[in-house]
């Protein structure tokens, strides 16, 4: 009897991946990548941290409720900045609101940071440099009058071209950026407006006396280089130019 056994099958090669070495690459990718430069980013996130380290309110790896339980006592307006939980995140704002204890995401963008926001009024807000000149700008806008309803948490950005208009067309939009905050994260029914007056400095890192007096002259004069002081010590005033 003869048996006819089907030999082995051929092992087949992988057909070779082809890349077209010559095809042009996209101008608008070309341009990205040209633009992109991992550099600024690190100048960007090591100069914001050297100034959270010297600010004395940079509390680092803290979490939600280590947060509000440091500031559930204190007064309302009363802020730190700690590392964020969050793993698309670097830092948070945590500030005490007639509410309680609230968490606000600092978000960061090709060398800018800005807060985080679900608000209409997200595309008017300001991005700066750095954290401490973020915070100082908000501090700084809570201080208008009373009457004038505009709270640090309320950023109402607004174009050169739109500060000029004036009459019904100007009321509605200022009520409209009254009524949404850049710092929500709820409905607007349950927004709250965060009012930024005073850093909370961590124990451990409580300002020094020279901090102090550097916080004094960055107050009362605009540009410190013109002091009539040693190299050292305009050097010194001049490694943190911020008011708080």
């Amino acid at each position: 009897m003869i048996l006819c056994v089907q030999g082995p099958r051929p092992i087949l090669q992988d057909t070779p991946t082809v890349v077209p070495l010559n095809m042009p690459t996209p101008s608008c990718l070309q341009s990205a990548l040209q633009q992109w430069d991992p550099r600024k980013d690190l100048r960007a996130i090591a100069s914001t941290f050297c100034y959270l380290e010297i600010s004395g309110w940079y509390w680092g790896g803290m979490t939600a409720s280590d947060a509000q339980a440091v500031l559930q006592a204190a007064s309302e307006g009363t802020f730190l900045v700690r590392d964020s939980s969050h793993p698309l995140y670097m830092l948070t704002l945590s500030v005490k609101t007639k509410r309680g204890p609230t968490n606000v995401r600092i978000q960061y963008s090709c060398g800018r940071f800005q807060l985080d926001s679900s608000s209409p009024a997200r595309p008017r807000l300001l991005s700066f440099p750095d954290i401490s000149s973020l915070v100082q700008h908000y501090v700084g806008s809570g201080r208008g009058t009373p009457e004038d309803g505009r709270t640090a948490g309320m950023d109402e950005v607004e174009e050169q071209g739109n500060k000029k208009k004036r009459g019904k067309e100007k009321e509605e939009r200022d009520k409209a950026d009254t009524e949404c905050s850049p710092l929500v994260t709820e409905a607007r029914d349950s927004a709250v407006l965060l009012k930024l007056k005073r850093p909370l400095c961590k124990p451990q890192a409580f300002p020094s006396l020279q901090h102090l007096t550097r916080l004094t002259i960055n107050k009362h004069v605009a540009c410190s280089a013109h002091l009539p002081l040693p190299g050292p010590l305009l050097r010194y005033i001049q490694e943190y130019p911020f008011q708080l």
